[in-house]
């Protein structure tokens, strides 16, 4: 339970960052306000009626009952008498001739691979240098990927993947992509129009914009018929006797919103349609426009606002580059903040800093170089990473600097021999787990298993490749546990060479 109150600590308070003011994504807010709730839930849950689930299976085990059946095991006589598939419903699953072995655990087959060949293959001086150049090769490539993160997402992937929106968009980013999409352009207050000054701010906030606009058509009928409209009655009584009765202007009648308040009209709101020339590379453009545009519309004298239904993803997808550095910094900076106080020895919180920066950045750098998006998914996963590495690299990192053997070497394949076995099989079926994840149609679900699978395997490789390699170079040093062995066994070599006279007749040795 002490380790189990640790991880759930360390999930709540990553999940809790993301639950924070500190995200500023909706999408992952809700997701970690309820993995807070679940983690919670799941505690009291372990604590209470899980723990007396297990006491109850620990007696029926004891007294030899069933766990399932609940009934009375048959002796071992009775079962050899019965057929194959008795045997294999009613057998308690131990061989009775070894039931007595000291550690059973011992005969695990990743246990004796672990021990008898692995363990020293791994710390071998012949391998010792290949593994540092696997992962100076990983580094480089993390490193290289970490370079590489950009904005500018493709809004594609939030579509299932079999969406016919989907060849809707790459054919339309293919061969029409040298516009913008069309940015509606609201002016939501009463303006005088017919103001000289307020027509210059308008023309200058559409400089440089292909424009479907009624103003500036009305501007050109106005210059046109020679046709004064100086005053705010002249300009209105204009555009709704003149101007709008038009066939060709008649489509501008949804643009303009004009309210009668007693005999007095009045101009409440209007729009105009913007487009601008980009690039190849839209979608960034636009992000970059609207962060100019909307600044602007709140010190200019106009009040306008200025939308169109793919801002809700540029909005996104912009934002998406910082926060998952903010939010995996904030986290790991008060996690670390917390084990610091609770770890059992300084320089296992120190390696463990560095092993879960490293897994983290090899993450987000080789997700950018498998073209995986910045998204909510992966911004979740970034997050999730962080637990999972602390998970399964701490034990395996304390129990060497705890170790007390004669060399670096020998604590860390005891470490192996300790704890290899439960990380294997943990990792190994959380990767089995993520399988189906293939065979959904979603881009969504192909970011969240190329997440995942990085994860595990950053992971894997760190516990069974990195850290039994790189921790017989560095610290901590075991000479003070040789010489404080090499001190008590000469001590009892004193002991034992002592010889305690009683009489004549009898020695007595010690």
């Amino acid at each position: 339970m002490v380790s189990y109150t640790m991880t759930s600590s360390l999930y709540i308070i990553t999940f809790g960052m993301g639950a924070s003011p500190f995200t500023n994504i909706e999408a992952v807010k809700i997701f970690c306000q309820n993995m807070c709730i679940t983690i919670v839930l799941n505690y009291f849950y372990v604590f209470s009626f899980y723990g007396s689930c297990l006491v109850f299976a620990g007696q029926l085990e004891q007294n030899r009952y069933h766990s399932i059946f609940c009934c009375k095991i048959p002796s071992e006589e009775y079962l050899d008498r019965q057929p194959i598939w008795f045997q294999a419903m009613m057998s308690d699953g131990h061989q009775h001739s070894t039931h007595h072995e000291p550690d059973p655990y011992e005969n695990h087959f990743i246990q004796h691979f672990l021990r008898e060949h692995y363990n020293d293959w791994i710390t071998n001086t012949y391998v010792k240098p290949f593994v540092v150049i696997v992962y100076l090769i990983y580094a480089s490539f993390s490193f290289m990927g970490c370079l590489q993160i950009t904005g500018g997402s493709n809004i594609i992937n939030l579509l299932a993947s079999d969406s016919p929106s989907v060849s809707y968009a790459l054919i339309q980013q293919k061969y029409f992509s040298n516009y913008s999409p069309v940015i509606g352009f609201y002016i939501y207050e009463p303006l005088e129009y017919w103001n000289t000054t307020v027509q210059e701010d308008l023309k200058t906030l559409s400089f440089g914009f292909n424009t479907e606009s009624w103003i500036e058509q009305f501007y050109q009928f106005l210059k046109v018929g020679n046709i004064s409209a100086s005053n705010k009655t002249e300009f209105i009584n204009v555009l709704q006797n003149g101007f709008l009765r038009k066939t060709e202007f008649q489509h501008f009648k949804n643009d303009i919103i004009i309210s009668r308040s007693g005999e007095e009209l009045n101009i409440i709101a209007s729009r105009m349609y913007l487009v601008a020339r980009t690039s190849e590379n839209t979608q960034r453009e636009v992000v970059e426009l609207l962060e100019k545009l909307r600044p602007l519309s709140l010190i200019q004298s106009i009040k306008f606002i200025v939308f169109n239904p793919t801002f809700v993803f540029m909005d996104h997808y912009g934002l998406a580059v910082t926060m998952p550095v903010l939010i995996s910094g904030f986290s790991v900076l008060l996690v670390l903040i917390l084990t610091f106080f609770l770890v059992i020895h300084p320089l296992g919180n120190f390696w463990l800093i560095i092993t879960v920066t490293s897994i983290e950045l090899g993450v987000l750098g080789l997700m950018t170089l498998w073209k995986v998006d910045m998204d909510c998914v992966s911004i979740l996963c970034l997050m999730y990473s962080l637990n999972f590495a602390i998970d399964h690299c701490s034990p395996l990192l304390y129990t060497f600097v705890l170790a007390t053997e004669h060399t670096r070497t020998l604590c860390i394949q005891d470490s192996l021999k300790e704890h290899g076995t439960a990380i294997i099989q943990n990792v190994v079926t959380f990767l089995i787990g993520l399988v189906p994840l293939l065979f959904v149609p979603s881009n969504l679900t192909s970011t969240l298993f190329k997440c995942l699978l990085l994860t595990g395997s950053c992971t894997l490789l760190h516990c069974f490749v990195i850290l039994p390699v790189f921790l017989t170079f560095f610290p901590p040093s075991k000479k003070r546990h040789k010489k404080k062995k090499r001190a008590k066994r000469k001590e009892r070599e004193e002991i034992e060479c002592i010889e305690i006279q009683e009489n004549a007749d009898h020695v007595t040795s010690v």
